[in-house]
């Protein structure tokens, strides 16, 4: 498989981001996963052990309803352009 066979990429693009219950994140890049080849967005927690952690790009990007409003699950703090 050549690049002009992989499907597209949804790209978080790199930064600081708050998650929905307040922990803070820094977002590394976009990743695919070896076997689906799904996006997935890598970052590191900004507390604690500081762990690195990868999650579908498009659930890192969705909006969620908490107490009945809609947010983010992640909210950009200083995502950087692409």
């Amino acid at each position: 498989m050549n690049d002009e066979d992989l499907p597209p990429l949804i790209e978080t693009p790199p930064g600081r981001y708050r998650h929905y219950k307040g922990g803070e994140y820094d977002v590394i890049g976009t990743v695919r996963h070896s076997e689906t080849l799904e996006p997935m967005t890598l970052y590191r927690a900004l507390y604690g052990a500081r762990g690195l952690w990868v999650r579908p790009a498009a659930m890192f990007e969705e909006t969620i309803e908490i107490d009945g409003r809609p947010q983010r699950r992640f909210t950009p703090i200083d995502a950087q352009p692409q």
